[in-house]
C-alpha cells in the first residue's frame, strides 16, 4: 500500500515498512495504519510492502526466504525512490525491524533514517518463542503437549518444513533466523531511532537492547532510544493500540 504525503506538508522524503512475521504481522496492522497516517500528516511518503509468501504477497507462507525478503525490501526502497523526491528510511517491527537493519547495512542502499519498533535482537531466541506457539496449541487441543522445542527443531530439520500455529516455516528461513545477532549488524544509516513498549517502562529499553546500543554506538551510529509504557500489540488477544509509541515515534522523528 502507497500512502503519499498530505499536499499541504513540505516533502520529507518516504519511508519502507516492514511488517513483522506472521500472526504479529495481523495484530499490529492497525498500529503500522495509524504511524503510517502521521508519517503521511508529516510530510513523508509511506509504502507498507507485504514480503514473499506473506499477507497478500505471492507465495505460499512456507516460501518466505530471509534473501528473498532483503531483495523485496530493496525492490520497495527503489520503487519508492523512483517516485518521491528526497531521502529514503526504513521503519520496522519486531522482525521486520531487524530485516531492515540488514538491508541497511549496505551503503549502497543509501538509506537516511531507521525507526526501529521492538526490534528481534537475537533470532535463535525469537524461533524458540515461535516454536514454543506450537507446543501451547498442543496443551490446548489435547491438555498436554505431545513434543518439545528441541523436539520441533528435528522436525523441522528433517522435514524441511514444519506448520507452526497456522504457518508453514522452512527450514531454510528457520536457519537464516536462528543465526541473526543484532549486535552483529552495522546499519550504514544516518540515524537510527530505537522505540521498545513495556508493561512498566523506565527511560531506557531493555538489557539485551542496550548492549546492541551500546554496540553501534562504539561504531558511530548516532542511535536515539526510548521506552514507553504499553501492550505488546503485536502478540495481544485483541487488536491494540500504543498511543505512548505514536507519540514517541513523532517526538524521535521530529528531534
Amino acid at each position: 500500500m502507497f500512502r503519499p504525503a498530505a499536499r499541504e506538508t513540505v516533502p520529507a522524503g518516504g519511508v519502507v515498512y516492514v511488517h513483522p512475521f506472521a500472526e504479529e504481522m495481523n495484530k499490529s496492522r492497525r498500529m503500522a495504519a495509524l504511524q503510517a497516517r502521521r508519517l503521511a500528516a508529516a510530510g513523508r511518503a509511506v509504502l507498507q510492502i507485504d514480503l514473499l509468501g506473506c499477507g497478500d504477497s505471492a507465495g505460499e507462507s512456507g516460501e518466505g526466504r530471509w534473501d528473498a525478503w532483503r531483495g523485496d525490501v530493496t525492490s520497495a526502497v527503489g520503487w519508492l525512490r523512483a517516485r518521491v523526491p528526497g531521502p529514503v528510511s526504513l521503519w520496522g517491527l519486531r522482525l521486520g525491524a531487524t530485516l531492515a537493519a540488514d538491508v541497511a547495512r549496505d551503503a549502497q542502499r543509501d538509506i537516511d533514517e531507521l525507526l526501529l519498533w521492538q526490534p528481534v535482537v537475537n533470532g535463535e531466541q525469537f524461533l524458540t518463542q515461535f516454536l514454543r506457539l506450537q507446543l501451547a496449541g498442543e496443551m490446548i487441543a489435547s491438555g498436554a503437549a505431545r513434543s518439545g522445542v528441541a523436539d520441533l527443531r528435528a522436525a523441522l530439520a528433517a522435514a524441511g518444513s514444519l506448520e507452526v500455529a497456522g504457518y508453514d516455516l522452512d527450514a531454510r528461513l528457520a536457519a537464516a533466523i536462528d543465526g541473526v545477532r543484532l549486535a552483529d549488524f552495522t546499519p550504514a544509516a544516518r540515524r537510527v531511532h530505537w522505540l521498545e513498549v513495556a508493561a512498566s517502562a523506565g527511560p531506557e529499553p531493555a538489557p539485551a537492547s542496550r548492549r546492541v546500543l551500546d554496540a553501534w554506538r562504539a561504531r558511530g551510529l548516532d542511535v536515539r532510544a526510548v521506552a514507553v509504557s504499553g501492550d505488546p500489540f503485536w502478540t495481544t488477544v485483541e487488536i491494540a493500540q500504543c498511543e505512548a509509541l505514536l507519540d514517541a515515534t513523532d517526538a524521535s522523528l521530529a528531534g
